[in-house]
């Protein structure tokens, strides 16, 4: 395989609190290749969205650090670039979709301001130049009369619509990677598979990598040619798609997995149920983080933190007794198509 386009180590990423320091995300390691899907996932607090941000240097200090780490990105380290020079593959080279297109575009500007604006501050164009780039990123992300939306204000778009004006930005520069946060929370499942598949078709047309960090193991499915499963700030589980959905070694991906609906067979037994709640990540306690609400937990599993092991293949699980456990019982999904 080529060589990784980001190459994440050891990262952790603190906040300070009145009550304590908030571990959000705790020792994580990773990697994505150049034109690679690879699916973040985890219930909310497990640490996805602090992850992109640490990646893009977003986190704001002094209440946010990144306290130790390396984040390689085509060969050199972002945690050592200046921040001119960061400001300068952000959004060119590594660009983000964040989480509600509700809220993610400025009221006040029109589609094509804000457009235009990305485009200019990245590439050595023209306000006219700009502007007819704009015009057919638009018209890329298959939005009706792209030169008649660029005057429009957000709230004159749908959910779905402002969506795709976030897509056509952070595509408009042809990243290398496109890191996208939840992309689809806030849309209708219609709405949503027709996302997915607008961006699964533009980033295979450019060769772009995607991060997409979801909730949800449905929506990755389809989309990523591997995935991280993430909990409590720490990885749980990584392989490839097929791997996960079929040979999964960790109870918490399992129950992730029983816990989804399908529409191709007649269910007699309730779905799966994680109990509990994530934990407090403000020092949290020895051990594996997932232990409270384990059905196959023993001593050992409160007691120490269980390392993330290869078991071949590039399929990783943070389990001390993986691959041994039987986890048919809680695993009831498949994957579809």
């Amino acid at each position: 395989m080529s060589e990784p386009l980001l190459q994440v180590s050891n990262l952790r990423t603190f906040f300070t609190t009145e009550e304590g320091i908030v571990r959000a995300v705790d020792g994580l390691s990773f990697t994505i290749h150049k034109g690679e899907k690879f699916g973040v996932v985890g219930e909310s607090g497990s640490g996805k969205s602090v992850t992109a941000l640490s990646i893009m240097r977003l986190i704001e200090a002094p209440a946010g650090e990144i306290v130790t780490g390396e984040i390689h990105f085509k060969g050199q380290d972002l945690l050592r670039l200046g921040d001119e020079e960061m400001r300068k593959i952000r959004g060119a080279q590594i660009a983000m979709i964040f989480q509600d297109p509700m809220t993610a575009l400025n009221p006040v500007y029109t589609i094509g301001n804000q457009l235009v604006e990305t485009i200019m501050l990245h590439q050595e164009v023209r306000k006219s130049q700009a502007v007819d780039i704009g015009i057919q990123a638009l018209d890329d992300v298959h939005i009706p009369n792209p030169k008649v939306r660029m005057d429009d204000y957000p709230h004159q778009l749908s959910g779905g619509m402002r969506q795709r004006v976030m897509i056509a930005m952070g595509l408009s520069c042809n990243p290398d990677l496109l890191i996208a946060d939840e992309p689809t929370t806030a849309l209708d499942v219609t709405t949503q598979a027709q996302i997915l598949h607008l961006m699964l078709e533009l980033t295979e047309e450019r060769d772009t990598a995607v991060m997409l960090i979801t909730h949800d193991l449905g929506v990755v499915a389809g989309f990523c040619d591997n995935i991280q499963v993430m909990y409590a700030g720490r990885l749980a589980e990584r392989g490839t798609t097929d791997f996960i959905f079929d040979n999964t070694f960790h109870p918490y991906t399992a129950g992730l997995l029983g816990s989804m609906t399908r529409l191709d067979e007649v269910r007699e037994e309730r779905l799966y149920s994680i109990r509990g709640a994530p934990p407090s990540l403000i020092n949290p306690s020895n051990g594996c983080r997932f232990t409270p609400r384990c059905d196959f937990a023993q001593d050992i599993c409160g007691s120490k933190t269980p390392l993330p092991r290869e078991f071949g293949d590039g399929h990783w699980a943070a389990c001390h007794f993986a691959p041994d456990l039987d986890l048919s019982r809680v695993k009831r999904a498949e994957r579809v198509g």
